[in-house]
């Protein structure tokens, strides 16, 4: 088999990769998006093609093409970002350190500099493999030589390969006709203008016909259609020149010997080094080996205890060291669950001391957890990672009142590192032991997915049992370690009160909701199925009536024939796929014709019935309740999140979907009150900005929108329209989202020029309100994140990246955050003291639901009105704020009367 090499165009992969992640920065300020993203492309080429020789090549100046004819063309790209060109000369360090021959020459493009290698190696029998975003690379396959091209998809990176036949299949030319095609279609990312007025359908057809650039204008009199054949007759030399750009050089003078690029181990010490510097968590645990022995040296003190009376001693052991001032975190725990049902306790209270101890041989789980209280009633802390979900056993939850263990004491003695962690770093995806180790412990921890793959606990335990053993041993070991550090960091971020003050607390308040759940009416909530299933019937009737014929609705393929080939509506956008059918064209067509408001009920009732009609019934528990998560390390703004199902996403704008409000209903004997913050952003913009005006707009304890209509368009209270209401309100909440002219236009249906006065207008009106989004925008650029009341902080990379419209979403971030993330720590304390009030005064009511800014409490109805002060007063005293906090409370028989 054939020796392989991989080439890669260190400009063209650094670039995409640039553009295609998020800004990202070490501790120094140093942007790194871009190398770490060329890193991860290189790294999985080099897994996948496993090749014995590796090769970079960088620009080191685009040469400056000049024409008699058009001396205005420069073929000269534009400059790199300062963000990208800082990265560049880093980019070359590290792949020296990690010992990856790079190669540039001045005067030659990189991809000239491929070129001449590749045909060098296919020359001496290797098989090539080229790696670059610039497609004009494409005429140097054939079959020995391959050529790859990432891109960016759906978030991920998509890597299409070409051999010869790829590209005749793709493209409709051959490798070698890449440069005819260049040439009278041009390129503007290459900065290759072609010949005007001819496009890819048109290039691809005269080439088919007579296969090269020069060809055709000996046969120009042939060429159709007419504005084809006129242009090239005008632009031939332009297009020659074009044909001159896109031409790879393939006899560079290079001094290359392919021993100097043969692939040793890239993960040296030097390179670990600079992973370290560059801050590249996720590719430590590429060094393999000196990982390897850090983890062995670790797994070394895990062990298994099955007996009884060795378990004791253990735990007698850990009484020792309980309240002993030795620590702040005297112990790292974690039950092992599947199913609901306990498997056995991680344990570890030292660096020498790591056990699992199984259930097996009279050992419980509630041996285990009473002794782990035991060990909390000594005055012992323990960190845990995913706490909510250790709670079992821990702390109670009487199914049957919904009472819990009351004990406040417990909640000082536990630590959650993955609330920690998220609060640190809101914009990871997970926050697992092996996360946090990596990210805080420097040591690679395999997940749960790279040990067992899909296995279950149970058959993991049986089939791979030193490593099962393992695993739950690092599920205390990296809490234990962690802890402590984790502390430090919130300390120095300032927001370890935020964190042992709401967040910590806020645990056991979303655990007694899951624990309580909400009660729903299996046969309401069939019924409105019925009721979704003959309205979907009834508006399939009347779109096919519409359309003339009948045809898949749910189909984007064949919904977009009709309405734009047929119809000829409009809009259309056609893709490889099919015209695009997606909400926002819709939105634009609804006043086109009748069908397209059809259409978009149909989508909404069949979306209703599937997730929540019929989707709903699945959590239905034995005991008639839904038992959801409340998320708390999900959203980066600090906002809880609902899934397992989603109750937040109700659809509450639309009738029909308040209605499945109704599906759900109080315990027996009991009534909901649902207590809602009224413009809760609003209030906390006027208190942060401290705008007079709009505080005393508040004051007035009126209609909030219709007192800024009146101010902006200078219109009496009593005299301002409805129109003029509805614009005020939109400006109102656009402006907490950063909300810009084109946006506001299309929410009110006005011009952008109208939608830009408006803002000014209110901008105008409340002059604090500016300078405030302004100081917002100028700390997180400065400071590399955004802020809220009570200190929690939401990075934003985005602020600092080269792409205009990346930094447009941090601006927009940077002003929301702050507002929307104080919300949302307000929410959580009064979640917290309504839940602990109605607790200390012995109150049978609960709280059961958080939607939003809005709080939903079963009461019975002997109780109902204290539940109701109870409600009231927390909520509106959860902050001081300059203007109140307005609650407003209904009561009702199910969810939908209480609202």
């Amino acid at each position: 088999m054939a020796e392989k090499i991989v080439l890669i165009d260190g400009n063209s992969i650094v670039n995409r990769a640039f553009y295609g992640l998020p800004d990202l920065t070490a501790s120094d300020g140093t942007h790194t998006n871009g190398i770490l993203g060329f890193l991860n492309i290189m790294l999985r080429i080099l897994e996948e093609e496993k090749p014995g020789y590796l090769a970079v090549a960088f620009d080191v100046k685009h040469p400056t093409f000049r024409h008699e004819k058009y001396p205005d063309y420069k073929g000269t790209r534009k400059p790199m970002p300062q963000e990208l060109r800082e990265q560049v000369p880093l980019l070359k360090q590290v792949l020296a350190a990690m010992g990856v021959r790079f190669f540039e020459r001045a005067g030659y493009e990189a991809d000239d500099i491929l070129g001449t290698i590749a045909r060098r190696a296919e020359r001496e029998g290797y098989e090539v493999s080229l790696v670059s975003g610039d497609r004009d690379l494409l005429q140097m396959a054939g079959e020995h030589i391959k050529v790859r091209i990432p891109s960016t998809k759906r978030g991920g990176t998509q890597i299409d390969d070409y051999h010869a036949q790829e590209v005749l299949e793709k493209y409709g030319v051959t490798p070698e006709q890449i440069i005819d095609l260049k040439g009278l279609m041009g390129d503007a990312s290459d900065n290759i203008p072609g010949v005007p007025g001819i496009g890819e359908k048109t290039a691809v057809k005269i080439l088919s016909a007579f296969g090269s650039v020069e060809n055709a204008y000996r046969h120009v009199e042939e060429i159709a259609p007419n504005k084809a054949r006129v242009s090239l007759k005008e632009h031939y030399d332009l297009a020659l020149l074009s044909k001159e750009l896109a031409t790879i050089k393939t006899d560079c003078e290079l001094d290359v010997c392919f021993e100097d690029v043969k692939l040793g181990n890239l993960f040296t010490e030097e390179a670990y080094l600079w992973f370290k510097k560059l801050e590249f968590k996720s590719l430590l645990s590429k060094f393999s080996e000196s990982m390897e022995t850090h983890r062995e040296a670790v797994e070394e003190i895990f062990q298994s205890v099955e007996d009884l009376s060795e378990a004791d001693r253990i735990f007698e052991r850990l009484f020792e060291s309980a309240g002993n001032g030795k620590g702040d975190f005297g112990a790292g725990i974690a039950l092992i669950r599947q199913d609901g049902r306990c498997l056995g306790l991680s344990l570890t209270f030292s660096q020498r001391d790591s056990y699992v101890i199984f259930c097996r041989n009279l050992i419980t789980e509630g041996h285990l957890t009473d002794r782990i209280l035991e060990y909390i009633g000594r005055g012992g802390r323990v960190a845990a990672a995913g706490l909510k979900e250790q709670l079992p056993g821990l702390y109670e939850v009487d199914q049957k009142t919904g009472w819990s263990r009351e004990d406040t004491g417990l909640y000082a003695s536990f630590f959650d590192v993955s609330v920690a962690a998220y609060l640190l770093n809101p914009l990871k995806d997970s926050y697992l032991p092996e996360d946090i180790a990596r990210g805080y412990l420097e040591l690679t921890v395999p997940s749960w997915a790279d040990r067992f793959g899909k296995l279950s606990c149970e058959a993991a335990m049986q089939e791979k049992e030193k490593e099962f053993i393992t695993w739950c041993c690092y599920q205390s070991y990296v809490p234990y370690l962690a802890a402590p550090v984790l502390m430090k960091k919130l300390g120095e971020e300032k927001m370890d009160r935020l964190f042992l003050e709401i967040e910590m607390p806020l645990v056991f308040t979303l655990y007694e909701m899951e624990q309580r759940g909400i009660r729903a009416n299996s046969e309401a909530l069939a019924e409105y199925g019925k009721e979704l299933a003959v309205g979907i019937e009834k508006l399939e009737k009347e779109i096919y009536g519409n359309a003339g014929e009948e045809f898949n609705i749910n189909s984007p393929k064949q919904l977009g024939v009709i309405l734009f080939e047929k119809k000829k509506l409009p809009f259309g956008k056609k893709t490889k796929t099919g015209y695009s059918t997606s909400a926002d064209v819709l939105e634009k067509l609804r006043c086109e014709d009748p069908i397209v408001d059809m259409v978009l009920q149909y989508r909404q009732l069949t979306k209703l019935k599937s997730t929540y009609a019929d989707g709903l019934a699945a959590y239905i528990g034995a005991d008639g309740r839904i038992h959801g998560k409340l998320n708390q390390t999900v959203t980066a703004t600090g906002r809880i999140s609902s899934t397992e199902p989603n109750l937040q996403n109700i659809p509450i704008r639309m009738e029909l979907g308040r209605q499945i409000r109704r599906v759900f209903t109080p315990a027996d004997g009991c009534v909901f009150l649902d207590a809602d913050y009224s413009q809760i952003e609003l209030r906390v913009l006027a208190h942060m900005s401290g705008d007079e005006r709009l505080i005393e707009a508040y004051r007035q304890a009126e209609d909030i929108h219709r007192i800024t209509a009146s101010q902006v368009f200078h219109t009496p209270l009593n005299e301002v329209s409805a129109a003029q209401r509805s614009s005020a309100k939109a400006v109102n909440f656009g402006i907490i989202y950063g909300i810009s002219s084109f946006g506001l236009g299309q929410n009110l249906n006005i011009t952008r020029k109208e939608a830009e006065g408006y803002i000014k207008k209110y901008l105008d009106t409340y002059p604090q309100v500016k300078e405030f989004l302004d100081r917002l925008v100028e700390h997180a650029k400065k400071e590399g994140y955004a802020v809220t009341m009570f200190g929690r902080r939401r990075p934003i990379p985005e602020l600092s990246s080269g792409n205009f419209a990346q930094r447009s979403f941090g601006e927009r971030v940077a002003m929301n955050s702050p507002i929307q993330g104080s919300a949302a720590d307000i929410i959580k304390i009064a979640m917290i003291r309504v839940n602990e009030r109605l607790k200390a005064e012995g109150l049978r009511s609960r709280l059961i639901l958080q939607i939003h800014d809005e709080l939903l409490v079963e009461a019975p109805v002997s109780e109902k009105e204290r539940a109701r002060e109870i409600l009231e007063e927390e909520m509106r005293n959860a902050a001081d704020l300059r203007v109140s906090l307005e609650v407003e409370v209904g009561e009702g028989s199910n969810w939908y009367n209480a609202h």
